[in-house]
């Protein structure tokens, strides 16, 4: 680019076409009447590319004149996605910056193609090639078009620790929510490398060794490194476990004026010589927190004061009660919410505009908004007020699909081969309330179902449900007849104490027994035909398991009665109380005592055998279905009982195979027995013996991609000669 002495005296564009000559001329540096600079003629050139308008710009001088000659970049007439089927074409539009109508450049394509990429590696897929091409038109328009490779998801191959002594790979490898691909996996996404994931599964890992006394942990590293051929990633852990500690002295301090530090203390949960446990510790700081804010004392900080002995391995913890800061929630911003209601989020909220601001509410609501399954994500933080003394507490929310279609099939031994439909709205108009509606059938049973169910009736702590249902059920192969049952159920409950809920329920259903065999006894050829009941009900639960649908720790007990007689042509009063224990003796393994007993009062009339309890199959393993207790001892139909008990101890354990798999192993013992000494039956020559059963067993259990699979071995060992003993029980359910 030529310079020397001369005055720009004229300076012509060349090449543009959609861009007006005074709009080029404009972006230069050098003005007509400046000399000829080559530093002013190099900052034009930079500062007519940095436009981006423009493909190529040339600036020489042809004597006083300046010649700017410029190819302007293409308009963008259309932007499409080929080859890409896992993610859809919106998603990858959202995210890049080149739209129709936009001008074209090399550079903002080679950043759209960068998005595209961390688009699929955050689906996990690592091997995805994005290749942009470009097709011309006429009047200086293209079409871009990316031709994508999704290539298969790229998943964790191996996860593995160094300097972990107290627990083994396999133990860790459970407590981390990132897997190690597997066939089996194919319904799980954890088998996926995921950074946001990665960084989760440190907190877990802090998180379980400071609740097994491990104070001085520290995650030091986590590494993820994608295999050469792209394959898959091999994650590694380095942690420094340190010392196991446990608790020395443990007190309570206060300077809060009227707190005295002796009324707290039995809200400690921990004691000294227990091993240090941190959920242990943040646990007493709810607890004294919420105490005291139910005294009154709304503006408290409870901090641990610890002091740790290296030599002694313990740690001392004063839990000191201080004034906290004097901070008010001045207003409560909800955001995020399309569909569901404000009063949906905010009843869930652990505190409203004019409260004293507390971190512990903040965080039990965080708690309960992620407990909804109505949202993605759900964050709540806060900015300061007007005032000092005041904050603005911000809860965003990013909603997920609440509606579900189920489709089921499986195969028992009771039902023989199932299948069910189901559709179910948790959050119907965004209100919070759940509606759903099922279709079951099988060789034995054809069911349908709907339920309605408002959490908050009225704005109020009471949850409100409805029942409607029709069922037929076929008992020929156990009693000699089928049954009808149509009806419906209201129910109302509510939280009588912590753990504690009361459930009260209103039934009305009919019952119509047919399909009579022929050489079925008296008793139940004389109630052939229909029966209506009106009963009132109510449950009462008390549950402490860790998890109710695989608990390892913990105890639950529930009492529910019945009374039957509120209209109708049938009357009873019905009492079952059930409870179990877990105790875990060891990692996997796992003890339990369960138990549950039942008695029916006649109130002065013949129980019908549709009210009755049956014993066997499921519910007493070792025998068929309705196996045990009173039966025509000619037509060997099982007539059931009046009062019944089932004991079953039994122990879960580790077969060898990694935790991940999810089989274990079952021994177990039941022990119980079916009497109906109350009651005349009609006809019956009844083997109704009190004789206490006892049968022992072992079975395997597996939590398959397809649904709970359950396979029981167990022998009676003492039976009553009419019992009809089972020695095998299989069962397998998906639902998808």
């Amino acid at each position: 680019m030529p310079g020397g002495s001369g005055v720009v005296q004229e300076i012509r564009i060349e090449g543009s076409q959609r861009i007006e000559p005074s709009t080029v001329r404009s972006y230069l540096t050098i003005q007509l009447g400046d000399p000829f600079d080559s530093a002013k003629m190099d900052e034009s050139l930079k500062a007519l590319f940095a436009t981006g308008l423009f493909a190529d710009v040339s600036l020489r001088r042809d004597g006083n004149t300046l010649i700017v000659r410029v190819i302007e970049n293409p308009i963008i007439n259309r932007v499409a996605f080929e080859g890409n089927s896992k993610i859809e074409d919106k998603q990858l539009n959202d995210e890049i910056q080149l739209k129709p109508r936009t001008v074209y450049t090399r550079t903002k394509v080679q950043q759209d193609v960068q998005r595209i990429l961390d688009v699929y590696r955050r689906s996990g897929r690592f091997a995805a090639t994005v290749e942009p091409k470009v097709i011309t038109l006429p009047e200086n328009r293209v079409d871009l078009v990316f031709e994508i490779n999704e290539g298969d998801k790229t998943k964790v191959t191996r996860i593995s620790f160094i300097g972990n002594h107290a627990f083994s790979d396999d133990r860790l490898r459970q407590e981390v929510q990132t897997t190690e691909s597997a066939w089996w996996r194919f319904l799980s996404s954890n088998d996926t490398y995921d950074p946001d994931r990665l960084t989760f599964d440190r907190e877990l890992l802090r998180k379980f060794y400071l609740a097994n006394g491990y104070a001085d942990f520290r995650v030091v590293s986590a590494v993820a490194e994608l295999a050469p051929d792209k394959s898959g990633f091999y994650i590694t852990f380095t942690i420094e476990e340190g010392e196991r500690y446990k608790f020395g002295k443990v007190d309570v301090s206060s300077s809060v004026k009227d707190v005295d530090p002796s009324t707290l203390r039995s809200l400690v949960t921990v004691s000294e010589g227990d091993w240090y446990n941190a959920d242990e510790v943040e646990n007493t700081i709810k607890k004294i927190s919420d105490a005291l804010g139910n005294r009154g004392y709304a503006f408290v900080d409870v901090r641990p004061k610890v002091k740790r002995d290296k030599d002694q391995k313990t740690i001392d913890i004063t839990f000191d009660v201080q004034e906290g800061p004097r901070v008010y929630i001045e207003r409560v911003n909800i955001k995020g919410n399309t569909r569901t209601l404000d009063k949906v989020i905010r009843r869930e909220l652990q505190f409203v505009e004019g409260d004293a601001f507390s971190t512990s509410k903040i965080e039990e609501s965080r708690r309960r908004l992620k407990n909804l399954g109505f949202f993605e994500t759900s964050d709540i933080s806060n900015t300061p007020g007007s005032a000092p003394d005041t904050t603005v507490v911000n809860v965003e929310v990013k909603e997920q699909p609440t509606g579900e279609i189920s489709i089921g099939a499986g195969f028992s031994t009771t039902q023989g081969p199932i299948a069910d439909f189901g559709v179910r709205e948790k959050n119907f108009l965004g209100t919070g309330q759940d509606l759903s509606a099922r279709f079951a059938i099988s060789f034995r049973e054809q069911e349908i179902d709907a339920s309605w169910t408002d959490p908050y009736f009225m704005d109020t702590n009471i949850t409100v449900g409805a029942d409607a249902f029709a069922t037929t059920t076929d008992y020929t192969s156990e009693s000699g007849y089928k049954q009808t049952s149509i009806g419906g159920t209201l129910r109302a409950g509510y939280d009588v104490i912590d753990y504690l809920h009361q459930t009260w329920r209103y039934t009305l259903r009919n019952d119509r027994v047919s399909d009579i065999s022929v050489g079925a006894p008296l008793y139940i050829q004389e109630q052939a035909g229909s029966a209506t009941t009106s009963l009132i009900g109510q449950d009462l639960t008390y549950d402490r398991r860790d998890n109710r649908l695989d608990p390892t720790t913990g105890y639950f007990w529930q009492w529910s009665s019945d009374y039957a007689g509120l209209g109708g042509n049938v009357k009873f009063l019905r009492n079952v109380v059930l409870g179990s224990y877990y105790y875990p003796i060891a990692d996997q393994w796992t003890a339990a005592l369960r138990g549950e007993g039942g008695y029916i009062d006649a109130l002065g009339e013949q129980v019908r055998i549709t009210d009755k309890f049956f014993l066997g199959g499921d519910n007493f393993i070792g025998f068929r279905t309705s196996g045990v207790g009173p039966r025509d001892i000619d037509s060997k139909d099982a007539v059931g009982g009046l009062k019944y008990f089932v004991v079953t101890p039994e122990l879960s354990y580790p077969i060898g195979l990694p935790k991940e798999f999810g089989i274990v192993g079952k021994a177990f013992t039941q022990i119980g027995t079916l009497v109906d000494k109350d009651t005349d039956l009609a006809g019956i020559s009844s083997a109704d013996s009190p004789l206490i059963r006892v049968s022992v067993g072992v079975g395997l259990g597996w939590k398959s991609p397809f649904g709970p699979i359950r396979v029981n071995l167990a022998y009676p060992v003492v039976k009553d000669p009419h019992d009809i003993k089972e020695l095998f029980r299989f069962s397998f359910g998906t639902r998808f």
